[in-house]
């Protein structure tokens, strides 16, 4: 199997079941366990989609169901489904997509010329210039709605089943990561029935693409253990491949349970497609983890800019290796396991560092790795259109709000990213909880809860 970005050993990756799938019409192999995504790196497939409105090369940004860009049309006819993640799509035998809003192709797109022209077409352009003559805004209306959207919606009546689930539960945990899992074994073993539930196929959350150890365990062998455990219990449901997405009132809330999603279109057998959970529960733990902030800087949407942590969730999780030449930018430390895990990778890495003099131990042993960081500097542009070339550096102000100095050239074909850690807090402001404003983490993060709510936060939602 020749995937020239796959690493050779490690991965949660199952190598003895590969999986071939179509894109955009090319005939390609992953295996069990890849999503759409990491099999599309390792197949050193870059360029997947053009963005809404100046048709922009968009390439894979995040490794979770936070990812803007990849968004992808799923298979075909009545099972075809528009704007999909291709982070979010676990790999399967025969999926077929396509990229969106493109023509004829996605690297050949010809709506690209309106990025050229994007100076003459500013937000909103077409609700003053298409108002004359009034008697065109029939032709007009047409040729916008021709334009506006992404992918296609099914034109034929869907096939697939549906089910509806009511339950009660004392604790909800809604996260299997490892806060989420920590409380749900606390409450499994007081005898409450919980329900634990994460939208990731296996539970682990930001474990799955680590290797930090946990009392002194591999995290994976702690969340097996853990997980067992909690299947021994008879008054835990676990719920995996689903997402809580709605918090209403007197703990009262909704989850999406994707059933028989990942086995591809009519494998189901007698199993729904989804399932619609609706939970009223005592107690709810809000364990939804944080999401990586991206940094601001010109062309950061290009093919080869990645979230820092994405890059370590595809070469731990997936081993793949979304490049060879790798520049880590950030303003905080975590990005330093990035630079680590890509170095230990076979990687060539160096590190763009915001801030002047940066210490602590991972800035260390990165150091002591004979990684080279440049601080005090910042990534002012990219180089390279439909896939990363190079980057353009140039040195802080001592003030730290300008840049100064000559523009160096640093050679890379993957830029790793990383502005801090946001909170995922959009539950706990549905439950009518308030958000304070943390300066250490330079995020909101929760505050006062509802009194006809009650939640607790835990772990990174912090």
């Amino acid at each position: 199997m020749s995937q020239p970005y796959r690493l050779s050993e490690g991965g949660r990756i199952d190598r003895n079941k590969p999986l071939h799938f179509t894109f955009n019409g090319r005939r390609y192999e992953g295996f069990a366990g890849d999503t759409l995504a990491s099999a599309l790196l390792a197949e050193d497939v870059r360029l997947v989609g053009r963005s809404f409105k100046y048709h922009r090369p968009r390439g894979i940004m995040t490794a979770g169901s936070e990812e803007p860009n990849a968004l992808v049309q799923l298979e075909t006819g009545a099972y075809t489904e528009p704007n999909t993640r291709a982070t979010h799509v676990e790999l399967y035998d025969g999926l077929s997509a396509t990229s969106q809003n493109c023509w004829p192709s996605v690297a050949l797109d010809v709506g690209a010329i309106s990025s050229l022209l994007s100076r003459f077409l500013p937000s909103g352009f077409y609700n003053k210039t298409f108002m004359w003559p009034a008697s065109m805004w029939m032709t007009y209306e047409r040729l916008i709605r021709k334009a506006a959207g992404m992918g296609r919606s099914p034109a034929e009546p869907d096939r697939d089943c549906y089910e509806t689930m009511h339950i009660h539960s004392d604790v909800l945990v809604v996260g299997g990561g490892p806060a989420g899992l920590a409380a749900a074994l606390a409450a499994a073993r007081t005898g409450a029935r919980v329900i634990l539930a994460d939208e990731q196929p296996e539970f682990g959350g930001a474990l799955l693409s680590q290797r930090t150890k946990i009392n002194g365990q591999a995290p994976m062998d702690w969340v097996a253990a853990t997980v067992h455990e909690l299947q021994t219990q008879t008054e835990v449901i676990l719920l995996p491949r689903t997402t809580v997405s709605g918090y209403y009132d007197y703990n009262f809330l909704t989850a999406v349970e994707r059933v028989s999603d990942h086995l591809g279109p009519g494998r189901g057998g007698t199993k729904p497609r989804q399932r619609f959970w609706k939970i009223r529960a005592k107690r709810v733990v809000l364990a939804t983890g944080s999401i990586e902030r991206p940094l601001v800087f010109a062309d950061n949407d290009r093919p080869g800019v990645m979230l820092a942590s994405a890059v370590r969730s595809y070469i731990n999780r997936y081993s793949v290796l979304p490049g060879r030449q790798v520049l880590i930018f950030t303003n905080n430390d975590s990005a330093y396991c990035t630079a680590l895990d890509a170095s230990r990778a076979g990687a060539e890495v160096q590190v763009v560092d915001l801030r002047p003099e940066p210490d602590g131990a991972l800035v260390e042993r990165v150091r002591a790795a004979g990684i080279p960081i440049l601080d005090g500097a910042a990534v002012t542009g990219v180089l390279g259109r439909k896939t990363v070339r190079g980057v353009n550096v140039m040195s802080l102000s001592d003030d730290g709000k300008s840049v100064r100095g000559p523009a160096q050239i640093v050679a890379c074909d993957l830029v790793a990213m990383s502005g801090g850690w946001t909170p995922t807090v959009h539950l706990f402001s549905q439950a009518r909880g308030k958000l304070t404003y943390d300066d250490t983490c330079a995020a909101f993060v929760p505050g006062e809860g509802s009194r006809i709510n009650p939640n607790v936060a835990a772990g990174a939602c912090r």
